[in-house]
């Protein structure tokens, strides 16, 4: 009876490792076909505001104890004439170191001479342009364009002293008009070219 005995545990034995075998495998085999749990999304970082620094105020225009120590205004005076109806002009035109025409004095065949000033954007009102030589300071009403242009002019007689003034001051002459920027031109022979021409 034992070798019988015997000979039965070795495939009980047998089978109970190959059940525990079949058994593990199939567990790996469940584990791998479940779906792994959803991970959980990183938080979305929240953006840092973005802080700037305000724009500087515009430095403010620099003063002068006398006008005539203010720096040139950029730019050239340009001397030409023309016919109008059988009328003749001539002008000096000042143009701005951008090419911008800033101001024109005109000699007209009435024998007067005009003073413009150009500026942007144009104003519906008159205004008081005020010129300063080295000897002389003189302000002129200064009525706007009927044409429609940004510009302001005042008129004055072709013999009038201010106009000597303006061509024999030290090396320049300010105009300047209401609410708008100062200009500082030179007294080159342009200037005095035009004035000639009206006397």
């Amino acid at each position: 009876m034992e070798p019988i005995a015997r000979h039965n545990r070795r495939p009980l034995f047998a089978s109970s490792l190959a059940y525990a075998g079949a058994a593990l495998a199939l567990t790996f085999g469940i584990a791998a076909c479940v779906p792994a749990p959803d991970s959980t999304p990183a938080p979305t970082p929240t953006p840092t505001p973005i802080t700037r620094a305000p724009a500087p105020a515009p430095a403010p225009a620099p003063t002068y104890d006398n006008w005539m120590d203010a720096p040139r205004t950029p730019g050239d005076w340009t001397y030409s004439t023309e016919r109008v109806a059988n009328a003749r002009y001539s002008s000096a035109e000042y143009a701005g170191a951008n090419g911008e025409l800033l101001a024109r004095i005109t000699c007209s065949p009435t024998g007067n001479v005009i003073l413009q000033r150009y500026v942007d954007p144009r104003s519906p009102y008159n205004r008081t342009m005020t010129i300063r030589t080295e000897t002389t300071t003189r302000s002129l009403q200064a009525p706007v364009d009927p044409e429609g242009q940004n510009m302001f002019a005042a008129v004055i007689p072709g013999r009038d002293p201010l106009l000597d003034a303006m061509a024999l001051t030290k090396g320049r002459f300010a105009m300047e008009l209401a609410d708008a920027p100062t200009l500082y031109l030179p007294a080159w022979a342009e200037v005095t070219r035009v004035i000639e021409d009206c006397r």
